[in-house]
């Protein structure tokens, strides 16, 4: 190997990773033992082979060589890859210069188990690893564990028998063209099995293969896929999610009384030679062949598009429902997947609330988009129809990637048996029982998450008793219209219990949620910020849309800007209404905020954070529901939930109702007669009501705005 060479290709990769927007998520670098390794790593692309040897050099310090195709070593490119300590999968030295490196410790390894790209990820057939491949399939190689055991067993050899066979002892140490005893390392051989996952995968039209056909005349069709989706996949920003599994330390193979007999034995033993233990040998290398093959695929990091895909193939519906394939995903995500063991990819770590919305994260939106594109979904007479065909093993291995994504995605979580058999049960249940469980669900987090903010954040003397924050469902006579009511900032859902009781007593079901950082104490809310709170908005309405044909969103002050946020991302809502919206706060609290944050911002800049101020002072009207403690960072999450929604006003086309005090003492009515004029609802009222107080849907008067409010969605 050319040592600058190999470094000069470290300098190359740094400069690819620069211009590359792929994202490089490492995993259980603490796996990583000190001593000879060979890396057992999935092989999907030729990222795999082109980044893994500088990334886990810069890792180990340790010069990292690998195993590369033999049609590779062709022209400039082989002269190349000769040079950074790539070999060739067809050179006759190929196992002695392995084995060699690994005694010494000079270099570790890279070996792809799989013996070659499995452009499928088609591993795993009838509950065993099989590998897919242009000739057919086959079981995984063994080489990576023949290789470890046949180092581990010359190590102990060597080692073992200098004083008591110094001419057999010499005689290895020439065939390896190893200078002394000492230059064998004491550490044992160990396997490192790696997973790499990518997401998502996406393969396009990109500048690289666009490049490339105006330089190169005649590409194969195989090189094309290649660059097409593997181009794709590092210009477009894909997440490569690396982890190192448990090592396995192959000196615990090797106690088998056979293989210790030809450890000692006197006699020459060369390279290849059929010794008696090569049986058992064999039989050792299949169980370490299984063991790592286990742990790579068990590392696969499981996305979005998995669950979608294994979904869209379980599902024994022909038509496909776009809400139910969410809901179906959105349950498998709340299945504490984490706790089995399974690898999740970051966006799956998150609250999953917004699939049920407005997929603002545009998970389902762009697998949807691929799926129609590659006609694994079809539009039929306004309806979506799956075509099962294009999950079938027959696809072209060479092209599956780029026609058939995914079924590809689907292929590479079946090695996960336990979430395979969650995803089938949720698989086959009816419609109607997933709208259940998804309610469920969703109530069931509901109250979880509050009691455990309750019980981290109390405050004795402060917070007030537990069933003030407790989000409330009022059941209605039918499940015909249900209405999300949000309370308002400080509050909890009391504030709206009245409304949301009249509403019941016609008939209407209600759901009164808790914002995230509500109904426990201040500090609570002092941590959150106006997507909590968006998120807490969006559970309601999950809730209600899949109790109720048709949702109806509303609420007081800032739950009512919550409201006309959800009706503005949510295409179902049927009509929306906004008691006392914020448009600009005129309190004495938010008036303070500047001057507090510009101290806070000075007293953190001198190192003086035990000066900044954190919250003021507040005189609710309702103490018995309000915090008397206002945090600053609130009332500036209430100013950006504001500045976003503003501009999204004339989106809202639904019936809208706003409505007001004149004598509104904390929000202008200025403020929410402006939000009136940017609505883009052709169908919209504004009402004033004259009552000296912000919270008009509590107390004297407050019936006169319930039964507006039923008057606007009774007749929507």
């Amino acid at each position: 190997m050319n040592y600058f060479a190999y470094l000069t290709s470290g300098l190359a990769v740094k400069a690819l990773s620069k211009l590359s927007r792929a994202r490089m998520i490492i995993y259980g670098e603490k796996n990583i033992p000190t001593g000879p390794i060979i890396f057992a790593i999935n092989h999907f692309t030729r990222i795999e082979t082109l980044l893994m040897p500088t990334y886990i050099y810069r890792m180990t310090g340790v010069p990292v060589w690998s195993l590369a195709d033999y049609s590779l070593f062709r022209g400039s490119l082989g002269a190349y890859l000769d040079k950074v300590g790539a070999v060739s999968t067809r050179d006759p030295d190929r196992d002695m210069i392995i084995v060699k490196s690994l005694l010494t410790a000079e270099a570790n390894w890279i070996i792809f188990p799989e013996g070659r790209m499995v452009k499928s990820k088609k591993i795993f057939e009838k509950g065993r690893f099989m590998v897919s491949s242009p000739r057919g399939r086959h079981p995984p190689h063994t080489g990576v564990a023949s290789l470890a055991i046949r180092t581990e067993f010359y190590r102990q050899r060597l080692l073992g028998m200098s004083e008591k066979c110094p001419d057999e002892v010499r005689r290895l140490l020439d065939l390896f063209n190893v200078d002394s005893v000492e230059s064998v390392s004491e550490k044992t051989t160990y396997i490192v099995p790696v997973n790499l996952t990518y997401y998502p995968l996406r393969a396009r039209e990109n500048i690289i293969n666009k490049l490339a056909a105006s330089l190169i005349e005649d590409i194969p069709e195989r090189i094309t896929e290649e660059i097409m989706t593997e181009g794709a996949m590092l210009l477009s920003g894909v997440d490569i999610d690396i982890r190192f599994g448990r090592p396995i330390r192959i000196s615990d193979f090797m106690d088998n009384p056979s293989i210790k007999q030809d450890i000692s034995a006197t006699c020459e033993i060369n390279f290849d030679d059929n010794i008696p233990s090569i049986q058992t040998m064999r039989e050792v290398a299949h169980d370490i062949m299984e063991t790592y093959m286990s742990s790579i695929y068990s590392m696969t990091t499981v996305n979005h598009d998995h669950l979608f895909a294994s979904f869209l193939k379980l599902m024994p519906f022909e038509k496909i429902d776009p809400n139910d394939l969410r809901r179906r995903v959105f349950l498998a995500a709340n299945q504490n997947l984490a706790k089995t063991g399974t690898c999740l990819h970051t966006s799956l770590r998150a609250d999953q609330v917004h699939l049920l919305t407005d997929d603002r994260y545009n998970k389902f939106r762009e697998f949807m988009a691929v799926a129609l594109e590659k006609g694994v979904i079809k539009e039929e007479n306004g309806e979506l129809v799956k075509d099962a065909s294009k999950f079938s093993p027959d696809s072209d291995f060479h092209r599956v990637r780029l026609d058939n994504p995914i079924s590809v995605m689907a292929n590479e979580v079946e090695p996960l048996t336990l979430l395979q058999r969650r995803i089938r049960r949720l698989a086959w249940r009816s419609p109607s029982r997933i709208r259940r469980m998804t309610v469920n669900c969703l109530l069931k987090k509901a109250v979880l998450k509050f009691e455990e903010d309750y019980e981290t954040f109390y405050i004795e003397g402060e917070s007030k008793e537990k069933e003030v924050g407790m989000p409330v469902l009022l059941e209605g006579a039918s499940e015909h219209i249900g209405v999300v009511l949000i309370h308002g900032y400080m509050a909890a859902p009391p504030e709206v219990r009245e409304l949301a009781d009249y509403l019941a007593n016609r008939g209407l079901w209600v759901y009164c949620l808790r914002l995230k950082g509500h109904g426990t104490s201040p500090d609570d809310l002092a941590a959150r910020t106006w997507n909590d709170w968006r998120e807490s908005a969006d559970v309601g309405y999950g809730i209600i849309s899949n109790i109720c044909k048709e949702v109806v969103v509303g609420g007081f002050s800032t739950g009512a800007a919550l409201a006309l946020d959800l009706a503005a991302r949510v295409g179902d809502v049927k009509g929306v209404f906004a008691i006392s919206p914020p448009f600009r706060l005129r309190d004495i609290a938010a008036k303070f905020v500047p001057a507090v944050d510009k101290w806070n911002r000075l007293m953190g800049a001198v190192h003086l954070n035990s000066a900044r101020k954190v919250f003021v002072e507040n005189r609710p009207e309702n103490p018995h529901i309000n915090y008397s403690r206002n945090p600053i960072s609130g009332i500036k999450e209430i100013e950006k939930l504001m500045n976003d929604l503003e501009p999204r006003l004339s989106t809202i086309k639904v019936p809208a109702l706003v409505a007001q005090s004149f004598k509104d003492p904390v929000v202008h009515y200025k403020g929410s007669s402006r939000i009136f004029e940017l609505l883009g609802s052709e169908d919209k009222q504004y009402l004033l009501f004259n009552l000296e107080r912000h919270g008009i849907l509590l107390g004297e008067g407050s019936r006169r705005v319930h039964e507006e409010i039923w008057s606007f969605i009774k007749y929507i």
